[in-house]
């Protein structure tokens, strides 16, 4: 089964609604999301990105250049050839229907 990362800085608003909105339309896939701020994760108790997840991860989303950056200082460029940069700043609320329009744009199944 093909699985699919998306990452942001909390993992509370644009990657949870990415992973809970591709779960729920195309279930023959997997699904994950994580933060790459270790504190806010903590303190919000959200998934902070793990190894594991970015080596089961055929494909990792990340919102925003300084997410892709983030990974790299943790993990060097192990999963460089797995990552694409969205672009999505971090103005939208968990399940915006403005951010599920940009996400479908973006990511096509």
């Amino acid at each position: 089964m093909k699985s699919i990362l998306f990452v942001c800085s909390a993992n509370k608003d644009r990657s949870k609604t990415a992973e809970d909105y591709f779960s729920k339309h195309y279930p023959s896939l997997s699904f994950d999301s994580a933060g790459t701020n270790k504190k806010t994760c903590n303190k919000l108790g959200t998934n902070y990105m793990s190894e594991e997840q970015l080596d089961l991860a055929d494909n990792v989303f990340v919102m925003e250049n300084k997410h892709l950056k983030a990974i790299k200082e943790a993990f060097g460029n192990t999963y460089y050839n797995k990552i694409t940069v969205l672009n999505i700043n971090d103005i939208y609320k968990y399940g915006s229907k403005e951010l599920i329009e940009i996400l479908k744009t973006k990511i096509i199944m």
